[in-house]
């Protein structure tokens, strides 16, 4: 392939070289760039690819796109645009022949719920007989390759080359998770979405390295649905006009308002042996959908996938037979305690999630409703006061431990949680090893007591200071239970 046909939607300013040459991938991390690939110098928060020039051209980079001028060798064709990011996306999508219009993209975003939703929706998907890939935060599934994922939402090279895969691999149907930092940093610009889904929005990510403010935040998730078909909306949330003001996609709402073309009715908890669920109807049809999942968010959750499957045509029977199977990695996980207690794995990891867990599990303690939970580090501060407060209020007993502390050290983390739960009437337990925090919880849930093990759901790892170590907490808590059934024993 010719540089030139990867620039069909790219206007650039040719600094050095000629576009009638050979190119190969298109890339911006030099450590996967090949021999004759292009290197797109894009910006990000830690560091600059600009920086990267010289070694990209080393490694034999056939030409470069940069925002401002760099030097490098006369062989290597360098051009220049406006937005790398930008670039980097078109070029790709150029350079993988544009696989997502192969495809059904349902684009999914929101504060929480993204991962649920997406599951539900690719599950719905494949009980009525449609191939649907998927790349979220837990995993990556392109019908050639299933693993876990990096990221939320990958950069632009790396998504159109997933969807290459799932046109290979005769996909019809993708699911995509998609962040606001991915819309901000146009990760999905070039993407034909079908659908845009729109869960839910609350105050997160703001801060350092995130976004500037709450409006910034809104403004970056309002993105997807100026570039997507159809928009399905929760009608419910105080933020929805907002989402889709000035957007030209056909608006579908769910919700538990009058006013929803999809709307839920008739909703309850349940329980049966695996455990507690909820129950609930669509108007407009007869049979009840059960969920083996708790809480009234879950509820939304499956009326998103519910209205996204019912609205491309999906059979409602095919609906209401995977919703009832449904079970998602780390998110409100229960690992079996077969002795009266019930424990949760999940990743409730900000204020708006935690809140909504600890009110979920609450009626289901007939007892005492306990957690453990901490904060990541490199993150906005108030967003650990503010669960430190909701812990404080919701939960018997509190046990803050370390979660990813990145390149802070734990026990400041662990302080300024504290201090929120201090403003409340509850107190907690400072216990910086994670495995001795849970081992801890484990010991004093009694039965009739719930556990809330909270911040990392499916992570099967923690990151201290620039490593990533081997740590799961549906390990932990398995091991626990386990420990204690030997010294009983």
């Amino acid at each position: 392939m010719e540089l030139l046909d990867l620039l069909p939607q790219v206007r650039y300013r040719v600094l050095q070289g000629t576009v009638r040459r050979e190119a190969g991938q298109v890339r911006c991390d030099t450590r996967e760039l090949q021999a004759g690939d292009v290197f797109v110098c894009v910006e990000g928060y830690r560091t600059d690819g600009h920086l990267f020039a010289r070694e990209a051209a080393a490694r034999g980079a056939s030409a470069l796109v940069v925002r401002r001028p760099v030097r490098c060798p006369a062989q290597v064709t360098v051009l220049q645009v406006s937005d790398t990011r930008w670039a980097l996306a078109a070029m790709s999508a150029a350079c993988w022949e544009y696989p997502a219009d192969a495809l059904q993209v349902t684009g999914i975003t929101g504060t929480k719920g993204k991962t649920t939703t997406a599951w539900m929706l690719r599950e719905i998907f494949k009980q009525a007989g449609r191939r649907c890939g998927l790349v979220g935060t837990i995993e990556t599934d392109t019908g050639e390759r299933r693993f876990p994922s990096d990221r939320t939402t990958p950069e632009s090279c790396r998504l159109m080359e997933y969807f290459s895969q799932m046109r290979k691999a005769g996909m019809t149907h993708a699911v995509l998770e998609v962040s606001s930092q991915a819309l901000k940093l146009e990760r999905t610009a070039c993407v034909p979405f079908r659908t845009g889904i729109f869960t839910n929005l609350g105050e997160d990510h703001i801060g350092p390295g995130e976004h500037e403010s709450p409006a910034k935040y809104r403004q970056c998730k309002h993105l997807l649905f100026l570039q997507c078909e159809v928009g399905i909306g929760n009608a419910d949330d105080p933020w929805y006009e907002e989402m889709f003001a000035r957007t030209g996609c056909r608006k579908v709402t769910f919700g538990t308002g009058a006013g929803a073309d999809y709307r839920a009715v008739r909703i309850r908890p349940v329980r049966d042996g695996e455990g507690p669920g909820m129950a609930f109807q669509i108007a407009g049809y007869d049979e009840e959908i059960r969920l083996p999942l708790p809480g009234i968010f879950n509820v939304y959750n499956a009326l998103a996938a519910a209205a996204a499957a019912l609205d491309t045509g999906v059979p409602f029977a095919d609906v209401r037979a995977a919703l009832a199977g449904i079970s998602v990695p780390g998110r409100m996980e229960r690992i079996r305690a077969d002795d009266g207690r019930l424990v949760y794995v999940d990743y409730a990891h900000n204020a708006m999630s935690l809140e909504s867990a600890l009110l979920t599990l609450r009626p289901c303690a007939r007892g005492r409703l306990l957690t453990v939970f901490g904060c990541g580090g490199n993150r906005a501060r108030q967003r650990r006061r503010e669960m430190g407060r909701i812990a404080g209020r919701l939960a018997d007993t509190v046990i803050l431990t370390s979660d990813n502390p990145r390149d802070e050290e734990p026990e400041a983390i662990l302080r300024d949680i504290a201090a929120g739960v201090e403003e409340t009437s509850g107190a907690c337990l400072l216990v910086p090893d994670r495995r001795e925090a849970v081992r801890l919880a484990v010991r004093q849930c009694r039965p009739g007591d719930v556990l809330l093990v909270a911040g990392k759901g499916h992570e099967t790892y923690q990151e201290i200071r620039g490593a990533r170590l081997a740590l799961d907490d549906r390990e932990l808590v398995r091991a626990a239970l386990d420990g204690e059934k030997n010294r009983q024993g």
